[in-house]
């Protein structure tokens, strides 16, 4: 590579890391601090969390009321 086309491919691939670079801040921020003093991250785990909860206790008072209906039925 001669000097000249060095130079312009360091400043071309410096220009790219730079894009590459800039690019990364554009994404969704779950750091920042939202309601409750948590991150949106945090926020949503505690949701999903929350979430799984209330399926599990659903499918428990569904048992046992199933279980309570053969109980009667016998």
């Amino acid at each position: 590579m001669s000097g000249v086309t060095a130079v312009l491919f360091h400043k071309r691939l410096l220009a790219v890391l730079m894009t590459g670079l800039a690019l990364t801040g554009c994404g969704d921020n779950d750091s920042a601090e939202g309601p409750g003093g948590v991150t949106a991250g945090e926020a949503r785990a505690l949701n999903e969390a929350a979430e799984m909860l209330d399926a599990r206790a659903a499918n428990a008072a569904s048992a046992l009321t199933d279980n309570a209906q053969n109980a009667v039925s016998e």
